[in-house]
């Protein structure tokens, strides 16, 4: 039997179905289901009798205490495979401070959950992946409602397609555990401005793309490039053009 935590959100619902699709177990661990992650209620219970454990709630806050109420739970109902989705340099993006924590506090959230199931003793496996062409559109989306668009200077993102990813995990959480594997990207990055301005093309919008400059070691970071994924990192095939073409019918 395969627990999901986060089954109902962006990547569980691609997750979800395949892996009923392939025949197997499948139980989601949600609010929705009764069982929450930040008070504990209902996680014991919702992983027993669980073979898997895939963990792919997260948030802006608290994911290392989901994560260590996840492992205590399944400690104790037998040790399953814990399979974990993270985020490409989460290890390389320091969030020291409040102006960081801000932009990028994110990150900092998958790298306290990653060590807290890297040391927990249970089998793990984690996959670090670039962020999703749907929370990208999101940001563009949520950006386009503002008069101009504030874009991050000389900041570059490697989208991905969050389809590609579920099956990743797909195969990972039939697998053997394997620690920490190699990332998963987009195939070519792009900078922040083209991807706005791509999205406005494809939708027929017009707005102002406005470059703002970000303060702190996170946007140093990032800006250098921390957030793209490494030489050997297996990439997607479907680029950001792609997927706002299968949005909006119209090419980017």
């Amino acid at each position: 039997m395969i627990l999901v935590t986060g089954g109902t959100g962006t990547l569980g619902k691609h997750v979800v179905p395949l892996l009923q699709q392939g025949g197997h177990e499948v139980r989601i661990l949600s609010r929705q289901y009764g069982a929450d992650l930040s008070t504990g209620e209902g996680v014991d219970a919702a992983l027993d009798g669980a073979d898997i454990v895939l963990h792919l709630a997260g948030s802006q806050k608290g994911d290392g205490g989901k994560a260590r109420t996840l492992v205590r739970a399944a400690k104790n109902a037998g040790r399953p495979h814990l399979i974990y989705i993270s985020v490409v340099g989460c290890e390389r993006i320091p969030v020291k401070s409040s102006m960081d924590r801000g932009g990028f506090g994110y990150f900092a959230e998958k790298r306290e959950a990653e060590l807290v199931i890297e040391s927990s003793g249970l089998p793990w496996t984690t996959l670090r992946a670039t962020q999703f062409h749907d929370l990208t559109l999101k940001v563009a989306q949520g950006a386009a409602k503002l008069p101009v668009m504030p874009a991050f200077a000389g900041v570059r993102f490697q989208p991905v397609e969050t389809a590609e990813v579920a099956t990743r995990l797909v195969q990972l959480t039939l697998g053997d555990p394997a620690g920490l594997v190699t990332d998963l990207a987009g195939p070519q990055p792009y900078a922040m401005t083209d991807l706005f301005r791509l999205y406005l093309r494809a939708t027929g919008r017009h707005r102002a793309i406005v470059p703002l400059r970000g303060a702190g070691g996170a946007y140093r970071a990032v800006r250098a490039g921390a957030n793209l994924p490494l030489n050997g990192a297996d990439l997607g095939r479907v680029t950001w053009e792609d997927f706002l073409v299968a949005q909006f019918g119209v090419t980017a």
